[in-house]
């Protein structure tokens, strides 16, 4: 058993969701710089040209590094599960010093920062299990600004998916300039408050472009999309075609005299990694 080896790959993939966009969002952010004129266009190549450094130095492409945020699938049969909490823990440590990561996490009462990124339930851990004996590791860093923009909205039932969008658009027109568009929107529908909110934060893991697998909710991200892009609230909130880069939906089952939509929002800076380890503590970051 080495542990320790465990614990530098999750550093590895916390600095690699902080200095490294995936793919998929470099690419819609390309394509945006294509469509763009003016100062838009400026901002998005400003954008890429940040990310073109951050991945060549390997330091955050923000100043706002985030919550350390992660979503844990463990397989059932991975001999070391009651060491993975704490070594998450103490890799998120490792990873402010090492990386380096901006502090940021306060007591709500005290005002104090504890210095490394954690705290009480910090980092959050979702934790979900399944058949196997390996691991899987997602981490998104959450940053404040895009974080503010969350919303909840307890609908009433009768105004059915159509008063949900209409929701989701005026939110994100409210919103702005301030989550640091163009935005990756994620909602969650259904379920109670918490879990829409948690749903929608989960739908920013799915791949920016890829549309949700029942045809009717695909039909439903591709028009809000449209919806939100037509404000004109554009790159950084100052004009132009592109606000969102995509809309995400999950939605779960929910109670007859309540409809809850969660939206939670990732700035530009769509950060994301994913990691494998398997049950002799080898791993690899994706």
């Amino acid at each position: 058993m080495n542990l320790q080896l465990v614990e530098k790959g999750i550093v590895k993939l916390i600095q690699k969701a902080e200095t490294e966009l995936p793919k998929d969002v470099v690419d819609s952010l390309k394509k945006a710089y294509e469509i763009e004129k003016g100062v838009a266009k400026t901002q998005i190549g400003a954008i890429l040209k940040n990310i073109e450094l951050a991945n060549k130095s390997k330091r955050p492409m923000c100043q706002d590094t985030g919550i350390q945020t992660f979503f844990v699938e463990v397989g059932i049969d991975f001999p070391y599960i009651g060491e993975l909490k704490n070594l998450i823990v103490k890799s998120v440590k490792k990873a402010t010093k090492e990386v380096p990561l901006r502090p940021n996490t306060v007591d709500p009462f005290t005002g104090k920062n504890s210095g490394d990124n954690t705290g009480d339930y910090i980092p959050y851990i979702t934790w979900d299990f399944k058949e196997g004996d390996d691991v899987f590791i997602t981490v998104l860093p959450k940053g404040g600004g895009s974080e503010n923009m969350s919303k909840l909205g307890m609908l009433k039932p009768g105004v059915g998916i159509e008063g949900v969008k209409d929701f989701v658009v005026e939110e994100m027109v409210k919103a702005a300039g301030n989550p640091c568009p163009p935005t990756v929107v994620g909602v969650g529908i259904g379920g109670g408050a918490d879990l829409a909110l948690k749903l929608g934060k989960k739908s920013l893991l799915r791949p920016v472009g890829k549309r949700n697998e029942n045809k009717d909710i695909a039909k439903i991200e591709e028009e809000l999309i449209e919806r939100i892009n037509k404000s004109g609230i554009g790159p950084m909130g100052l004009g132009g075609k592109t606000t969102v880069l995509d809309v995400h939906i999950k939605k779960a089952h929910r109670h007859p005299a309540s409809l809850p939509v969660g939206i939670a929002v990732q700035c530009w800076a769509d950060r994301r990694a994913r990691m494998i380890i398997n049950k002799d503590c080898s791993w690899e970051v994706e």
